[in-house]
């Protein structure tokens, strides 16, 4: 993140795991309801075999996608985001 911009208020980490569908109907949930809030949104995929991180990719290219290899576990890959993000508050959603 530059200097000029402000730092986001909320972190949204979502770890997936072959849940594709669910994942889309949720980012556009987050979308849909920022209300004044500046957030940063995180997708961990953990090694999904059902096209989550190429669906993350290409219709949410303002998410910060991980894309684990294998199945990490839960605590492991909001770890793995926590360690990235910039919010003042953190939400694992």
């Amino acid at each position: 993140m530059n200097s000029q911009q402000m730092d986001p208020d909320l972190s949204v980490i979502i770890v997936t795991w072959n849940t594709k569908q669910m994942l889309a109907d949720c980012l556009r949930s987050v979308k849909g309801n920022l209300q004044d809030l500046n957030i940063e949104t995180f997708v961990v995929d953990n090694g999904s075999t059902d096209g989550s991180a190429l669906m993350v990719r290409e219709d949410f290219p303002e998410v910060t996608l991980i894309a684990n290899q294998r199945n990490e576990g839960f605590a492991k890959a909001n770890n793995q985001a926590i360690r990235l993000s910039d919010g003042r508050y953190i939400l694992l959603l």
